[in-house]
């Protein structure tokens, strides 16, 4: 009974805390605290001093800042831009046209931001007014736009993956590489969805796109070149063992200082601009994680982890149905929680239940992501749905209708991935680790 009471007292305290606008590293230590003072004898200053210097001073915590910077370093520059201008000629001949220039604009930008929000900032500022200015429907605009926004969180460099890697102390590089295979899968299921509307919705339809020579297609390809290799090199030197996470994360940077300095649109003021940016960002979730180490530790003594995992094999529950129970869980928390807070609030008690189950923590890892995912475009707290109100001055009840079937779309990756677990773990089991 003793873990019934424990489990009242810190739901009690959190959402307290929670509802009180308290910020959610805060609110973390905050329950962490009267956990500790109520059911350890433990001094609890002592404890939280020495479980956040520990956590916060992981070197594998350091690829978190650098891959923002990386994001943050293109987001301000031209680069981005170039990129859009480089893929939207590939684009235009596939059925739903430039449209496809949201999803693969995303893609492309997730693999060198790692930042859903960024992700949808960029990609989102340059393919809404040119979308708009060739007839395509509004709610195909940003519904797409709002899925697609969503491969920041899987496509390595991800951050939620990092935080995930962290919080269960798993090989950050493994768990990027077992992202690559299911983003590109999702942002296929996502380009279907394009295609099949094109075919069903044909009075929708815009102007076709005017032939484009194919010496100019290639010539505006050139653009589209800088950031496919940067993308190139920091993914391909952690599958080929070359470097760990946090050495790619540097190569990154300096990759991305070095492109923008050569296109000329590095000044001193969008350097200290991402600079600041990146350190907001990283500060956040930094604060984020030193509360779920201290959270974590104060449960661990409560024993509530163990109790939870033992009751949940006490009831024979099957893996799939644990699946089931853990998507209607975190559905539900994402609808008031952020990504990075749903996971680092909730591991400390669900790696207990999937290592009992069996499951495989890379693969649960992606599952997670795909799930958390939908929390960004879900109300009420669903944060792409904030950023494309501001870009677009939509409601939140039509942006949210808008992505509707870009959530069901997420729901079929989870079926895939639970049919098909290998499409997570075949990658990360035939790559080279680094020395």
């Amino acid at each position: 009974m003793s873990e019934v009471y424990a489990t009242i007292i810190f739901l009690f305290v959190l959402f307290a805390l929670l509802g009180g606008s308290v910020w959610v590293g805060l609110a973390l230590m905050g329950v962490a605290w009267v956990g500790m003072e109520l059911f350890t004898t433990r001094p609890a200053g002592d404890a939280m001093i020495t479980t956040i210097w520990t956590g916060a001073s992981s070197w594998t915590l350091t690829a978190l800042p650098l891959f923002v910077w990386m994001g943050e370093i293109l987001y301000r520059t031209r680069l981005s831009e170039d990129m859009f201008r480089g893929l939207a000629p590939w684009m235009r001949f596939l059925p739903g046209g430039l449209l496809h220039s949201n999803i693969a604009g995303c893609t492309i930008f997730a693999a060198v931001s790692g930042s859903s929000a960024a992700t949808l900032s960029t990609v989102g500022k340059m393919s809404i007014p040119e979308l708009r200015k060739r007839g395509y429907p509004e709610h195909m605009i940003i519904g797409t736009l709002a899925g697609a926004a969503t491969l920041g969180l899987m496509i390595p460099p991800s951050l939620t993956l990092i935080v995930y890697g962290v919080s269960i102390n798993e090989s950050i590089t493994r768990l990027f590489m077992a992202g690559v295979i299911p983003g590109l899968i999702l942002a296929g299921l996502f380009m279907s969805y394009i295609v099949v509307w094109h075919f069903l919705a044909r009075d929708q339809r815009p102007e076709p796109e005017p032939a484009m020579p194919l010496g100019r297609m290639l010539a505006e390809s050139r653009f589209l070149i800088p950031v496919l290799g940067l993308v190139g090199v920091v993914i391909g030197s952690m599958y080929l063992g070359y470097a760990t996470a946090t050495e790619a994360a540097a190569v990154g940077v300096l990759g991305a200082l070095g492109l923008a300095a050569m296109q000329g649109s590095l000044s001193w003021s969008t350097f200290t601009a991402s600079l600041m940016g990146a350190t907001r960002t990283s500060a956040m979730i930094a604060l984020i994680l030193m509360g779920a180490f201290f959270l974590s530790l104060s449960m661990g003594f409560t024993g509530l982890p163990r109790a939870l995992a033992e009751w949940i094999d006490s009831m024979q529950m099957s893996p799939l149905m644990l699946i089931v129970v853990l998507t209607i869980f975190y559905v539900f928390l994402g609808m008031f929680l952020d990504g990075i807070s749903s996971v680092v609030l909730t591991m400390a008690i669900v790696e207990p239940m999937i290592r009992q189950a069996g499951i495989d923590v890379i693969w649960f890892g992606i599952f997670i992501v795909v799930v958390v995912e939908m929390a960004q475009v879900t109300p009420p707290i669903g944060f792409n749905l904030f950023v494309l109100q501001g870009m677009t001055r939509h409601e939140i009840s039509y942006i949210a209708r808008t992505a509707l079937p870009m959530v069901a779309l997420m729901l079929l990756m989870v079926v895939i991935l639970v049919i098909w677990p290998e499409i997570a773990t075949w990658l990360p089991d035939r790559m080279r680790q680094a020395p």
